[in-house]
């Protein structure tokens, strides 16, 4: 692993930026929705899977927590389905078996009404013992204290402001965000692989992420990992590309404190109000790496968890779903409106 010194913008070149971004930032945090109602729907179309093996499809389903309601919920399915829930984070799945001999195609279909608002830091209890080593240990592609790190961490401790917790967190986001560069070209990007991050110095919000949590974890800062969709605020209704994932880290002085590092460095304009604030433009998924949902899984875990998940006689199958994701903003509906009760149905 080769490691390629970069230029890092100053002190003086980051307050300057700081002023003019917050300028822009301030009235755009003012004009941006503080909370908003949606309906999300995720569609999983007919792929070609063999007849004479049994098939179990594991598909996402999102939280609630942290800015995010489910008012109300229906999934639709070609066969029937059931819930889970992995235990170590908490994530929900549906389950849809087929059993072997069965030309049943699998399809799907889920949406949600889901009420949202921005979220800032998160003021919490202080982490128990296990939240501790959970949010501080190393995943597979996100190693913590390896030796890769150690020329970033030499720059990220010779810029920050002080020793704090909170200096250090800083100057890692500004190092991740000057130093990375948002694109994705090539092979080798989207894996959430900090060695990918480090060496290559580009790639998707996986990569970005997977650095800063690795530095965060590094300097005894607990970070998490979440993913989900974009939901963006300046349409009212269209199709989504694919996936979009985010960071929360733990500091005692301010609790769980959101960043998202990969849109900071897209839109510089945000860059300080994606420190600490986020907006109402997503829907959160999952949590966490290294999943394991399933017998098949425990063999070969999850490295993150947002797209169907399919095992055929109780193997993980590598192939990839057909999928479509759409959104349309709800105006006529109360945001305080009760959960409706799941419709759960088989077409």
């Amino acid at each position: 692993m080769t490691f390629t010194p970069h230029c890092r913008h100053s002190k003086a070149t980051r307050t300057l930026a700081f002023l003019l971004a917050w300028g822009v930032c301030a009235p755009l945090l003012a004009q941006a929705p503080q909370e908003r109602v949606f309906r999300f729907t995720y569609e999983v179309l007919a792929v070609d899977l063999p007849r004479d093996a049994a098939i179990d499809m594991y598909i996402p389903l999102p939280l609630e927590g942290d800015g995010q309601r489910i008012l109300d919920e229906s999934l639709q399915a070609s066969l029937p389905g059931s819930r889970g829930e992995e235990p170590v984070y908490g994530n929900r799945y549906y389950r849809i078996s087929r059993p072997a001999g069965s030309d049943e195609p699998l399809t799907a279909t889920l949406s949600w009404t889901i009420a949202r608002s921005v979220v800032g830091a998160q003021p919490a209890q202080p982490l128990t013992p296990a939240e501790q080593a959970l949010y501080l240990a190393p995943n597979a592609l996100v190693p913590v204290g390896h030796e890769v790190l150690n020329p970033i961490l030499q720059e990220i401790q010779r810029e920050r402001a002080d020793t704090s917790t909170a200096a250090t967190a800083r100057a890692i986001y500004d190092w991740v965000v000057d130093n990375v560069e948002y694109k994705k070209v090539g092979t080798g990007w989207g894996n959430g692989d900090t060695f990918w991050a480090c060496s290559e110095r580009y790639g998707n919000c996986t990569d970005f992420h997977a650095l800063f949590i690795s530095l965060a974890r590094t300097e005894q800062i607990p970070a998490r990992f979440e993913i989900g969709f974009p939901v963006p605020d300046d349409r009212s209704a269209g199709s989504i590309g694919g996936y979009h994932c985010w960071v929360r880290m733990y500091l005692p002085q301010r609790g769980w404190v959101p960043i998202d590092a990969s849109e900071a460095a897209k839109h510089p304009q945000r860059r300080e109000l994606l420190y600490g604030t986020q907006p109402a433009d997503r829907i959160h998924f999952t949590t966490g790496r290294d999943l394991v949902i399933s017998a098949g899984s425990r063999e070969q875990p999850l490295n993150y968890f947002v797209y169907p998940y399919i095992e055929i006689d109780g193997q993980p199958w590598t192939g990839r779903v057909p999928t479509r994701f759409s959104f349309e903003d709800v105006a006529d509906i109360a945001i305080a409106a009760p959960r409706q009760h799941p419709q759960l149905a088989a077409d």
